[in-house]
Parts: C-alpha cells; sequence; structure tokens
C-alpha cells in the first residue's frame, strides 16, 4: 500500500510564503486570524549567516533539494530558535523520499521542541501505521486531532483555503487510526478482540472518508477491513469503487475482488469479469460525517445576579474575594489603593535599556535618555505628568488601578469614553517604575516605545488589550468585535459569575425557596463534579495567552448567553508568537502560558490535574499566600495525593536523592522548577512532569534550557547532571 500522506507538500507552502512566520506580541490579547501580523525573520533571527541559511531552505520545496539544505542548517546552527521548524521540513522531506527512520527522527526532534504541531504529527501518524507502530500512530493520530479541533488555522493560510486543508488532514488523522486499528486486528485470532477492533477501524475510517471522499486508499482500506470483518458483500462494493477510480490501486483492488469471487461463488456471475461488471452499479457506503463540527447554540441562560447578591448568602468567600487578586484585576481609583511611588522615586527615562535575565532586572541608563514621566500626587490626587513630543508637559489623572500584587499599571479616561493605560507600571519587586512591555514584545512594537503615549490609539486602549481579562462580562455595545470603542462591562476586575455563570436563577431559587435542577456544569458550576478539562477551559479565559477572543456574534466578548456560559475559543497557533514566548529547548518563558504548559503535562491529559488541584481561588490567607496554593505547608500533598507511591518518605527519598524534608526533595523542585519569567520575577513551570533535561541543556545552555539540577548546583555543569542522572537510571 502506497504512503498516505495528504496534501502536505502544499501545507508545507502554505505555512512559510514570503519566509514569514509569526511574531504575535506576550501578554497582548489575541483576537482573529485576519488580525495577526507576521514578522518576516528578519525579526527574529540576529545572525546574517544563519538568516540567509534559513531563507535559502525556506524557499524550497523539492525534497532532493530541501532535505540537505535542512541538514547543513541543523548541523551548522544547532542552537537556532527554529530548529522546530527546520526539523520539520527535513522530516516532511525524508518522508517524501521514503526514508521513514530519518524522517521518523527528524520528526521526534521537532515535536519533542514543538509538541503542537497537527500537521506535523498527522504526518508522523501515517508513517507510524505504515510501520506498523500501531500504538504510536493512535497516540499521534489522537494528538493531532486534538490540536487540530483546538487551535486557530495559521495565519499563513487564507480563510477560504483553510477548511478543506482541515478536513483533509482530520481525514488523514482518521485513516491512520482505522490502519493501526486494522493493523492490530489482524494480528489477534479470530474472536472477540479482532472483532471489536475491526469495528472501530470501520468507524474511524468512515470518519476519514466523509471529511474526504475522493481519497481511494480510504475507500481501499475500507474494503479490508470489511473482509476481514466477514462483510464479503460491502468489501467487494468497496473495492469496486476503488478500480473505477482508475487509480494505481486498481491491481490490488481486482486482487480482492478475485479473493472474494473464490470465496463466495456469487449466482448469476458466469466468470470473474461477470461478478465484477455486476458491481459496477453498487456504490460503496459513505457514511455522514457525525454532528461535531462546531457547537449548537444551545439554550439560553439565565441572568446575572452580581458579586454583592452571592455575598448575601457565601459571605466568608466574599469577603476572601475581595481581597483577591481576582476582585482587584481593575478597580476605579481610589487614593488607598494606588501601590506605586508617587513621591520619592517617581521618575522614569525613555530611552534607558532594559533586560531581565535569570531573574534580575538590569536598567542600563544610555547617553540619549529623556525624561518621560513624573509619577506625582497633587491635592489628594494622582497624575502622570508626561513631557510629549510638543515639549510641554501634559497632566493626566489616574482614574484606574490595574493590579494589586506583583505589578500595578494605571489608566486613565478620555474624554470619548475610550480608557488607555500608561506605558509604564510599578513593579512591587524592584520597587521601581519600568517599561514592561520593552521587556517581552519582539522589537519594534508600538506599545513598547512609551513615545508613542501621545497618539492614544489602539495599541495602549485599554477597551482593546486587557479588559476581556481585567473585567466581568464585557460586551460590544453594538455587537462587534473588540476595540476601543462601545465596550461596557458589568463589573471591574472577575466577579464570581466569571467563574460559576450567571446565578440570577439560582439566586431566585434560594430565596423562594423553588426546587430545581441542574447538571455539574450548569451555573453556579460545581467545580468539584466537573472534568478537569471543563475546570480548565473555564480558567483559561484569561489564563492562556494562546487564547483567540473572538467573542460571540451578540458581541459577547469574554461570556455567553447561551449553551455554556464561557466562550470555547480556539487558540492562535503557538509558533506565531515572538521567540520571547519560549527557550529554545521548546518550554515555555513566559507565565501568561501558565495554560499551556499545563496542557502538555500528562497529569492533565491522562490524569485528571486541573488550575484547582493545586491552587484555591476561594483561598483565605491572599496576603500571605499570594499564589492561592492548598498545601502551602505540605506541597508535595498536590503530587502525592495521586502518585501515592511517594507517600512514605524512604519511596520519596528513594526517587528524589535527596533527604527528605529538604527543598530538594520536594516534587516541585524537580518537575516544576522556577524558570518562567513573571512580573518581573521568577514563578514555577507548569508544565508539571517535566524532566531534567541534560541534553538540552548541554545543547542549548542554561540560559535557554534552564536545568532545575543546575539552579541549586549553580557551579556544575550540565555534562554533571547527565552523569548524576544515568547513574541514578543504573541504580534503579
Amino acid at each position: 500500500m502506497r504512503f498516505h500522506l495528504l496534501a502536505y507538500g502544499v501545507v508545507g507552502l502554505l505555512l512559510c510564503p514570503n519566509l514569514r512566520m509569526g511574531a504575535q506580541d506576550i501578554d497582548s490579547i489575541v483576537t482573529t486570524a485576519d488580525a495577526r501580523k507576521p514578522a518576516t525573520i528578519a525579526d527574529e533571527i540576529r545572525d546574517p549567516a544563519e538568516r540567509s541559511a534559513f531563507s535559502d531552505l525556506m524557499k524550497r520545496t523539492e525534497p532532493q533539494k530541501l532535505l540537505p539544505l535542512s541538514r547543513s542548517f541543523l548541523e551548522r546552527y544547532p542552537q537556532s530558535a527554529f530548529l522546530s521548524t527546520v526539523a520539520d521540513k527535513a522530516a516532511r522531506a525524508s518522508f517524501d523520499l521514503g526514508d521513514y527512520k530519518g524522517g521518523m527522527e527528524y520528526a521526534r526532534f521537532s515535536l519533542s521542541l514543538l509538541p503542537e504541531n497537527p500537521l506535523l504529527l498527522v504526518a508522523v501518524a501515517d508513517v507510524q501505521a505504515l510501520l506498523m507502530q500501531n500504538e504510536p500512530a493512535l497516540s499521534s493520530a489522537r494528538d493531532a486531532l486534538d490540536y487540530l479541533d483546538r487551535f486557530d488555522r495559521p495565519a499563513t493560510i487564507s480563510k477560504g483555503d483553510w477548511p478543506a486543508i482541515k478536513r483533509r488532514q482530520q481525514a488523514s488523522a482518521w485513516f491512520a487510526i482505522g490502519r493501526a486499528l486494522v493493523n492490530e486486528a489482524l494480528v489477534e485470532q479470530q474472536g472477540s478482540t479482532r472483532g471489536s477492533l475491526l469495528r472501530q477501524a470501520a468507524s474511524s475510517l468512515a470518519r476519514a472518508q466523509a471529511l474526504n471522499p475522493q481519497d481511494m486508499e480510504i475507500v481501499y482500506l475500507r474494503g479490508i477491513d470489511s473482509f476481514y470483518s466477514g462483510d464479503l458483500s460491502r468489501a467487494a462494493s468497496e473495492f469496486a469503487a476503488v478500480c473505477r477510480s482508475g487509480g494505481e490501486l486498481v491491481p490490488r483492488a481486482r486482487e480482492q475482488l478475485l479473493a472474494i469471487y473464490k470465496a463466495s461463488k456469487p449466482a448469476g456471475a458466469a466468470n470473474f469479469d461477470a461478478f465484477v461488471s455486476g458491481l459496477e452499479n453498487r456504490t460503496e457506503i459513505v457514511l455522514p460525517l457525525p454532528p461535531d463540527q462546531g457547537s449548537p447554540p444551545g439554550k439560553t441562560l439565565p441572568g446575572y445576579a452580581g458579586s454583592d447578591t452571592c455575598g448575601g448568602c457565601h459571605v466568608e468567600i466574599y469577603s476572601q474575594w475581595k481581597q483577591s487578586g481576582m476582585s482587584k484585576m481593575l478597580r476605579p481609583y481610589k487614593p488607598e489603593n494606588v501601590i506605586g511611588d508617587f513621591q520619592k522615586s517617581n521618575e522614569f527615562y525613555a530611552g534607558d535599556r532594559l533586560a531581565f535575565y535569570d531573574g534580575k532586572l538590569e536598567v542600563t541608563p544610555e547617553a540619549r535618555r529623556v525624561l518621560f514621566a513624573r509619577m506625582v500626587a497633587r491635592g489628594g490626587r494622582h497624575y502622570f505628568d508626561i513631557k510629549q513630543s510638543d515639549g510641554r508637559w501634559h497632566s493626566y489623572p489616574v482614574d484606574y488601578t490595574i493590579g494589586s500584587k506583583w505589578q500595578q499599571a494605571y489608566a486613565t479616561t478620555l474624554p470619548n469614553g475610550q480608557i488607555h493605560v500608561f506605558p509604564i507600571q510599578y513593579s512591587t519587586f524592584e520597587k521601581k517604575w519600568v517599561n514592561y512591555w520593552s521587556l517581552i514584545d519582539a522589537p519594534g512594537t508600538e506599545r513598547a516605545d512609551p513615545l508613542n503615549w501621545e497618539k492614544l490609539d489602539v495599541s495602549t486602549s485599554y477597551q482593546a488589550n486587557c479588559a476581556v481579562c481585567h473585567t466581568s462580562q464585557l460586551r460590544n455595545t453594538l455587537g462587534g468585535p473588540l476595540g476601543p470603542d462601545n465596550i461596557a462591562f458589568r463589573e471591574p476586575g472577575i466577579d464570581c459569575e466569571m467563574c460559576h455563570g450567571p446565578s440570577a436563577a439560582h439566586v431566585d431559587a434560594i430565596a423562594n425557596e423553588k426546587p430545581y435542577q441542574k447538571g455539574p456544569l450548569d451555573p453556579p458550576v460545581e467545580f468539584d463534579r466537573i472534568s478537569n478539562r471543563d475546570f480548565v477551559a473555564i480558567c483559561s479565559q484569561c489564563h492562556m495567552q494562546s487564547n483567540v477572543h473572538q467573542g460571540s456574534p451578540r458581541g459577547e466578548l469574554n461570556y455567553s448567553s447561551t449553551g455554556t456560559f464561557f466562550l470555547k475559543n480556539l487558540a492562535m497557533p503557538l509558533n506565531e508568537f515572538s521567540r520571547g514566548a519560549f527557550f529554545k529547548d521548546g518550554r515555555f518563558r513566559q507565565t501568561t502560558f501558565m495554560v499551556e504548559a499545563l496542557e502538555r503535562s500528562q497529569c492533565y491529559r491522562k490524569g485528571q490535574a486541573s488550575c484547582g488541584s493545586c491552587h484555591d481561588p476561594h483561598g483565605h490567607d491572599e496576603a500571605s499566600n499570594r499564589t492561592s496554593l492548598k498545601f502551602r505547608d505540605n506541597p508535595d500533598r498536590m503530587c502525592t495525593s495521586c502518585h501515592t507511591q511517594f507517600q512514605e518518605q524512604s519511596a520519596d527519598a528513594a526517587h528524589t536523592h535527596h533527604a527528605t524534608g529538604s527543598e530538594a526533595s520536594r516534587c516541585v523542585s524537580c518537575h516544576m522548577p522556577r524558570i518562567m519569567d513573571s512580573v518581573l520575577f521568577r514563578a514555577r513551570s507548569h508544565q508539571i512532569d517535566d524532566i531534567p533535561n541534560a541534553a538540552m541543556t548541554i545543547r542549548f545552555g542554561q540560559q535557554e534550557s534552564p536545568n532545575a539540577c543546575l539552579l541549586c548546583h549553580t557551579r556544575q555543569t550540565p555534562q554533571w547532571v547527565q552523569a548524576e542522572l544515568q547513574s541514578w537510571r543504573k541504580a534503579r
């Protein structure tokens, strides 16, 4: 059977036309694919030789030329930030040339750096099924289908082209699943297991054919499945359809028809040719695609009661929420809420060079620095005095505070109702004013240059950039998308019903003692009874950087009045973010990708881990427990409640190779190291099952592949880590 790979060459071309790659700003709201603006490779690759080599191979499509260029790049630039892209190219070229083993090596390396690559996963699943690597094929294909459902189209593929490409990719993934299941069935003895596998294969292949009816290899494999299931009549119809197609599978289909003819001895057929002729008017069965393309509108949800109403009954929880960072995401100005220094260290100079390395902020004054702003208090009111291009100082009142724990930003209201966020923020860690955007944005972004403030355009608009995650029940009053105008919200900050859903019906039922029925996901949500995926989906409304905030047709931007109250948005392809989002080893560098990191871990994918496994949003100790940990004094419980084999101290010491009770013996020290950049401090990685990888650190260095062991053993080398880990494995 030929190698089944649908339109991969075309997809490869579409992904990188004109050498354009993604560079979406971090900590910015992502809207539709049409609004994304990929940057050129030149913006991301500083070394001219590397940029030239990358450009050369990206122009190639012929496997014979692409493969050597890819190999050369991987050898010459082993520390490039674009190894995943190049290894992807090498894998596809190898597959096209029939070198499946070599292609799989490149593919594994590419996916180790960027697992969320559905187009490569489909190709890998196809090869794995072809090579009878059935379990890996099933895993790769199912991951591909998951990602194809989760992620929005690549920005470089047009809106018109993407649906057809996506259907073909899904068809190929279902085909790989069907092929792997048929493979498994045919090594089983006749019996219930074999029959079950063949039925599962038939279902997968039916989905594949419904998605891509023109692919005769799907029809051919359906015939094989029907034949071994004992349904010779259906098998004959499917093989006959292949014969009518006139493709390269015709000889094999005729062989199968001959076997059926000999086995069934059909009445009325004088010979084999007559038997085949009798099948010409029969058509194979094409089942319709199950109705899972998009969510139905659903029922109309109840209205919103408001947080104060919730507090009438849930007094203690309401009191805790009022003190939480959730409620303080946005607050109308009150002098007592301001935490920035508006008295002494209250000047900010534009032009200074900022860098944040290894958890430390470095500010280098430049010769051409200019005084940009003074943060002052006059007459009991706080102001930003900003020197603009006309040479004059302009004073803007602080009308809102944003945040309350790690960093605080400030916003002012214009006469037209727009709210604009000042380009500098106050860090509670550094005790100074900082231009945070210049630390995390790709070079040349408008918001990173404070001198652009006076434009008061969309780059500083609170409504367009911040409101969807900092305010509750946000909507466009005219029914449109996110923007600086016509935006309204019910409550500032994150209220009770952003997480639990609209609860007016619940309040009415309780107040009037009326019984009512509801499911766990119906508002108010019962978090201890829903799946971990629904739990995380609710949190990801704000804690998922790649969330594409398209809103509903009714202008609801971070909630829905029908179906589920939270919008199940697509995610932006991760490779479209600027390289500042990632370490070179592929792990996430920024805490805005907490959910994406969690979704990579097997604790989430195969277990039931959710945000609520470790964090208590209703914690009573917000001041001393700023991350709302459930088990702050015994953090291992967050892990050992599931991994019960490590509850005993002896087992814990044997596993960690460190003294029980020491910081190094904590589960999170190795598996959730403090390597992610937050607002000027280091937070723990949420790719929970992360294991120290010495090989990656040897390749990229500690700065671009931080190794948990070397965070403590700072005088040691990655080679030492590698030797220690190998000795542990040998001891086991």
